[in-house]
């Protein structure tokens, strides 16, 4: 029973990490800009959109599919600084212990 008290003190332990790491995740922003910089996005630590900027230069009607395509690839890049984020946040808290893709704590 004493190997079980420490497990759950151990889960109790990481729910805190979890919980402190959340916060953590929530308040930071990610950028992601494509065209050399002519769109960039800025999400929030949960992946929320916050800002956009386009630059002025894409604004013709006739360019409409390239500045689409833009706004695309500048929120795919920002997703991909966020998911970087939260792993290397994840790692911190779990020790470096792959946990299985999905798998939420508390369990």
């Amino acid at each position: 029973m004493k190997n079980f008290a420490n497990l759950m003190k151990q889960a109790s332990q990481m729910q805190s990490k979890m919980n402190e790491m959340q916060e953590k995740l929530a308040a930071i922003t990610v950028e992601g800009s494509s065209g050399a910089g002519m769109v960039t996005v800025v999400l929030a630590g949960k992946g929320d959109m916050k800002s956009i900027k386009i630059d002025p230069k894409l604004a013709d009607p006739n360019e409409m599919e390239m500045l689409q395509d833009l706004i695309v690839a500048a929120y795919s890049e920002a997703r991909r600084h966020l998911d970087e984020k939260t792993k290397e946040e994840m790692e911190k808290v779990t020790g470096g212990l792959n946990l299985p893709e999905g798998m939420k704590l508390p369990f």
